[in-house]
């Protein structure tokens, strides 16, 4: 699929024009002179001459693909815990910088100034150029130990990720995507060698929800056992949203595909409020969280957290050691109150804990 171009039609499409190189991801499509198939996501645009992807910031020049580069829309340093990564050096910070543009259209996007730019016209963001060597050099001067490609999604970015990427891991950083999950083998393949974690939404577990999104359960489902499969650390979120996916059929139903994948898999439920055009449904309650908890428990998976909730889901913020019980990592939102781990294993039974818990150093 392929949509018109925007590229005169509004300054911001213009600037983004100019922040713009050739990509990678993508081939020439046989028999269409000039058209272009993009597998950076899971739409496969084929885009003519002239016309923009479904993401609309990846668009066909005279029959080369040109991709986003050199420019951030969002940078800030958080805590890891808010990507959210709970098994991944509790306590560190990761330098967050994301770009504009997204393959989906959540209705409750919270990053929505940034990932529905030229989708929406309310959706204007300030673009800053940079290079990929000064976004690794700022997370060291910020004391942050990861870089994480987040506030819209990264994978029709990934170009530019994995330049900034070979940089952070020249100065020793661990890298990361926060992502919806839309991803085709050959992008993951492609990001594999400079990427160690990712951070997947698994947004529910219906087809005709997934469809309000623009989006596709299948492609999700299957990068999950991709991911695992391919040695990156692996995280899933599903925001429970009341009236939308917070039924204990569908939450079971994502709990047990998690754990059929792994049961390692930490899953973060964590709770809606109101934003963008989803203003209907109420906030998520804590015990529906709760709830969603020991479904996640009860299908067999080690570790489940309730989230976007501080101090009202008792220890469900906390890493407990699925052979003893011992609290691990005692957290209140994004606050470390205590972390007991012996470097990856429980001081008390010795069992390992899967994650990052020590940092590799530099690996390039």
């Amino acid at each position: 699929m392929a949509t018109t171009s925007t590229r005169d039609a509004s300054p911001l499409a213009r600037a983004l024009t100019s922040h713009a190189g050739p990509g990678d991801l993508y081939e020439p499509i046989a028999g269409k002179e000039g058209w272009v198939h993009c597998y950076a996501c899971g739409h496969h645009c084929r885009i003519p001459p002239g016309h923009d992807g479904i993401c609309k910031v990846r668009f066909n020049q005279d029959g080369r693909l040109m991709v986003p580069r050199g420019y951030v829309g969002a940078l800030q340093c958080d805590p890891i815990e808010k990507k959210p990564f709970f098994h991944v050096l509790p306590g560190s910070d990761a330098l967050s910088f994301g770009m504009l543009g997204c393959d989906y259209h959540c209705g409750y996007c919270q990053n929505w100034i940034t990932s529905q730019a030229l989708r929406d016209p309310a959706a204007v963001a300030p673009i800053t150029r940079i290079t990929a060597e000064q976004l690794a050099g700022l997370a060291v001067e910020r004391g942050a130990r990861m870089l994480a490609s987040t506030y819209n999604e990264p994978l029709i970015t990934s170009e530019w990720a994995m330049e900034v990427f070979q940089a952070a891991r020249r100065h020793g950083l661990l890298t990361g995507y926060i992502s919806n999950g839309n991803a085709t083998p050959g992008v993951l393949d492609y990001i594999r060698p400079w990427t160690d974690l990712y951070k997947v939404d698994l947004k529910g577990f219906r087809q005709e929800r997934y469809r309000e999104l623009g989006g596709v359960l299948k492609h999700v489902l299957d990068t999950i056992q991709r991911l695992k499969a391919m040695g990156f650390w692996v995280e899933v979120v599903t925001l429970v949203v009341p009236g939308f996916n917070d039924s204990d059929e569908e939450l079971g139903d994502c709990a047990r595909f998690l754990a059929s994948v792994s049961p390692d898999i930490p899953w973060h439920v964590t709770a809606f409020h109101k934003d963008y055009r989803m203003t209907d449904p109420d906030d998520t309650p804590a015990r529906t969280l709760l709830r969603a908890v020991e479904i996640g428990r009860g299908a067999g998976l080690r570790f489940v957290y309730a989230g976007n909730l501080p101090g009202r889901v008792g220890a469900a913020e906390n890493t407990c050691c699925p052979g003893c019980g011992a609290l691990l990592v005692e957290r209140r939102g994004y606050s470390i109150l205590s972390n007991r781990l012996d470097g990856s294993a429980c001081p008390d039974c010795g069992l390992r804990i899967p994650g990052v818990w020590e940092h590799p150093g530099e690996t390039a």
